[in-house]
């Protein structure tokens, strides 16, 4: 394979690479939107009516999203004089 050919088929994936990456931070910031007990349930309503295999990267999403609020509710906790072992 020529050189020229190899550093287009790159560029082309790296540039691949980086779409998905704003779509996906664009994604996740529509879901975090969805932050109430209420707006959470209908949002799962929802997307129980598609596969799992449709849903994963939301879900994979919503999960990240969940453990950071986790962690910086037990940050903020930890501040007042808490403990976080």
């Amino acid at each position: 394979m020529q050189l020229s050919r190899r550093i287009r088929d790159a560029r082309t994936t790296l540039a691949n690479r980086r779409t998905m990456r704003v779509q996906t931070r664009r994604l996740a910031d529509e879901l975090a939107s969805f932050r109430t007990t209420a707006e959470r349930a209908e949002l799962d309503e929802l997307l129980s009516r598609h596969s799992s295999e449709e849903t994963r990267e939301i879900r994979a999403i919503l999960y990240r999203q969940d453990i950071e609020r986790q962690q910086s509710a037990a940050r903020q906790t930890a501040g007042l004089g808490g403990y976080l072992g």
